[in-house]
């Protein structure tokens, strides 16, 4: 039977390995979820795949689990970028949490002209709601969250030979396309009152962006989240 418990451990996995606990991930494992020794859950760590382990100490602060067989190996993402302004705190965290489970490489919150709720913002928080959306998707990869950086610093730095998938409210009802360019992508998805005309102006003009419409309706920040992860993955990522 499957293991219903998935932990994420920041340490290497393999056959034998004992992986020590720390005093939350204890609480978690003993105090919430009620393992006791003997116990099998599954763990990953972003690097090794899936791994049973058994439980072989358990402690109110802390226990010791012993990995016995690999039972997925590791399944990284397309070389995907995901760049979004925040919004109101629950739905930035279901925005990274559904990047994760559709297989963004890396999360990157920006902040826009007209973002509202960047002093909000804890990278901390958003890795940890990254971990559990991989621990409870099934996933083996777990992208990491950047601090929140400014849009125009980020497209100052950015590396021409990737392709930036421009998801602009404007062109609302026109065909929704994307060029057949494969290799490395990012999606830049905009706040709640969308771009400012000078960020749109600039989008527009940089050699690697490409203005994408979402279809006929305008779409809540965090549905367009999900609308765009999937227009990219249906055409160029690892969905065909």
């Amino acid at each position: 039977m499957a293991s219903k418990v998935r932990l994420y451990v920041d340490q290497a996995l393999g056959e034998e390995q004992t992986v020590p606990l720390t005093r939350e991930q204890a609480h978690y494992l003993f105090g919430v979820m009620r393992l006791e020794e003997g116990a099998v859950l599954s763990l990953i760590n972003g690097a090794d795949g899936e791994w049973d382990a058994q439980v072989v100490k358990a402690g109110k602060k802390g226990g010791i689990l012993l990995c016995s067989a690999q039972t997925k190996p590791q399944q990284n993402p397309p070389d995907l970028w995901f760049l979004f302004a925040p919004i109101r705190k629950e739905r930035t965290a279901f925005i990274v949490e559904k990047a994760v489970e559709m297989g963004a490489a890396r999360i990157c919150p920006v902040q826009t002209d007209f973002t509202q709720s960047a002093n909000r913002i804890r990278q901390d928080k958003l890795q940890a709601h990254a971990v559990e959306a991989a621990e409870q998707s099934g996933g083996t990869f777990v992208p990491p969250v950047d601090d929140l950086a400014k849009l125009d610093r980020i497209l100052k730095d950015w590396p021409p030979e990737r392709q930036l998938m421009f998801c602009d409210e404007v062109l609302i009802g026109d065909p929704v396309a994307l060029p057949d360019m494969h290799g490395p992508w990012a999606i830049l998805i905009g706040p709640e009152g969308g771009f400012s005309l000078a960020e749109r102006d600039r989008l527009h003009a940089l050699p690697f962006a490409h203005p994408v419409s979402l279809g006929p309706r305008i779409l809540r920040a965090d549905t367009a989240a999900v609308a765009a992860l999937t227009v990219w993955q249906q055409a160029l990522g690892d969905w065909r």
